[in-house]
């Protein structure tokens, strides 16, 4: 699992532009394909009770390595293993904090 401070772009069904910081990426040897949870910048309030809203995709990387492609999970068990890597990333997020 890899995770910092990066960023992306991505266009909606309406053709705008939104800058994502990547939360987290990883690759699933079951599903064959990789992975990346990001939240769109400017979506969440400035206020720390908040949650912020947890977008993932399937990405298929470019042959040429410019931008890969994103694409949409419609299988409810890619949700599901996404959903326990996603709490498994908090959980040590919050155990990090912890020591600090």
């Amino acid at each position: 699992m890899e995770h910092g401070q990066e960023t992306m772009t991505i266009v909606d069904e309406n053709g705008e532009e939104h800058v994502c910081e990547v939360i987290f990426t990883f690759d699933s040897e079951e599903f064959g394909k990789s992975y990346v949870l990001y939240h769109v910048l400017g979506e969440e309030d400035t206020d720390d009770d908040e949650e912020v809203e947890i977008h993932a995709s399937a990405f298929v990387p470019s042959e040429d390595n410019e931008d890969g492609e994103l694409m949409p999970i419609e299988d409810d068990a890619e949700w599901e293993m996404i959903e326990e890597m996603l709490n498994t990333f908090l959980a040590e997020e919050d155990e990090e904090d912890e020591e600090e």
